[in-house]
């Protein structure tokens, strides 16, 4: 027998899909939207579709945005000889929380993780070595987390661009091993930006 409506199961199991929601969180959220009124719950799935048919990779730094080139990377007042690789566009919102970094940024969307199968084409380490390869580079911060695939994928990147003469810091570990970016305070993040390290 049916615990609901196939309409409400069918809800439930959209939110199920989304992570680190359980049954009980996912019916919470479906019984949500469904006391929402009617033009309250068409404006959030219009909001759902129009961010997945309008936002795109930014040319330069690969972050999510809805133009050709993001805002960070169109900033003029930013030093975009400057560049920080994390993994994910969430660990670039961790850092320009803590308004202690002026750089620009590049995005890996992921990590080298042979595990799961994912190789350096699989991330965008081809736009960073072209990006580090034609521009003014002084200096890339690997802000990666401090976790095994994390570490595995800065010494890559550490490995593949120093030829390039470029100058290659580590973010200090003020970030717990085994911690992410995304869920590190701000003056956490901040002291390991200051610390970062040379990259061997």
């Amino acid at each position: 027998m049916r615990e609901f409506t196939v309409p409400v199961e069918r809800l439930v199991e959209h939110f199920r899909k989304l992570p680190g929601i359980g049954i009980k969180s996912a019916q919470r959220l479906a019984f949500h939207i469904l006391n929402m009124p009617r033009e309250e719950a068409q404006d959030f799935a219009d909001a759902i579709l129009s961010a997945r048919e309008t936002v795109t990779r930014c040319k330069i730094c690969q972050n999510l945005t809805d133009r050709d080139e993001c805002v960070l990377c169109s900033d003029p007042a930013r030093d975009h000889s400057l560049i920080c690789v994390v993994s994910d566009p969430r660990d670039v919102a961790a850092i320009e929380r803590t308004r202690e970094y002026n750089g620009v940024y590049h995005v890996l969307h992921g990590v080298l993780s042979p595990l799961a199968h994912i190789g350096p084409d699989d991330l965008t380490v081809r736009e960073l070595t072209l990006r580090v390869g034609h521009g003014d580079i002084r200096e890339l911060i690997m802000a990666t987390n401090p976790d095994t695939e994390g570490e595995a994928t800065a010494v890559y990147l550490s490995r593949l661009l120093k030829p390039l003469g470029v100058k290659i810091t580590r973010l200090a570990y003020g970030i717990p091993v085994g911690g992410h970016l995304e869920f590190a305070d701000e003056i956490t993040l901040s002291r390991a930006l200051d610390g970062r390290q040379l990259m061997d």
